[in-house]
């Protein structure tokens, strides 16, 4: 007996769902509602640049895939018209990209996520936003242990230098 097109694409989605939170490394709850077709597509093409995804799908959908991948936690976020924004690289910069579009549309809200196996909540998600990207925080790390050496290169720089200029000083008193 064929399935129902419904079921199919409802078991597709859920697939799909649990296919992606697996090549993740964050997942985003959004509430979109009141957002306009083209504030979305701007929200896509942002979270695009950031190598993130939105996806929309019934609620009923969401929580299955959540349930069944060990993410019951989230269940009670999937709740009126909700997205699923899934981070597959550095989840710093997709909590920045959601928390500076929820700036210029107050309609978008941050419900929560999880971050690896860490549940996230709202105020996690702009803590994530305000950290420094990983390119930044490298430089930081590089800058950090570069400064003690830079600091002994340059006093044994000095050391050699005073001790040149000794040198000179005892060749011209003996000159003269």
């Amino acid at each position: 007996m064929e399935k129902k097109l419904g079921l199919l694409i409802k078991e597709i989605s859920e697939n799909r769902i649990k296919n992606t939170l697996k090549q993740s490394n964050a997942l985003f709850i959004i509430k979109y509602s009141g957002i306009s077709s083209p504030g979305l597509s701007t929200l896509r093409h942002n979270l695009k640049g950031a190598n993130a995804t939105l996806f929309v799908v019934k609620n009923s959908v969401a929580r299955r895939a959540l349930k069944e991948s060990g993410l019951a936690a989230l269940i009670p976020s999937v709740e009126g018209p909700c997205g699923l924004v899934f981070a597959k690289d550095e989840p710093v910069g997709v909590s920045k990209v959601l928390f500076d579009f929820s700036k210029g549309n107050e309609q978008l809200k941050l419900d929560g996520g999880c971050l690896q196996d860490k549940i996230l909540e709202k105020k996690d998600i702009e803590i994530l936003a305000k950290l420094p990207s990983k390119q930044t925080l490298r430089a930081q790390v590089v800058m950090a242990l570069n400064s003690p050496i830079s600091g002994l290169v340059i006093t044994l720089n000095q050391v050699l230098a005073k001790f040149v200029y000794c040198l000179d000083q005892i060749r011209q008193k003996k000159t003269s």
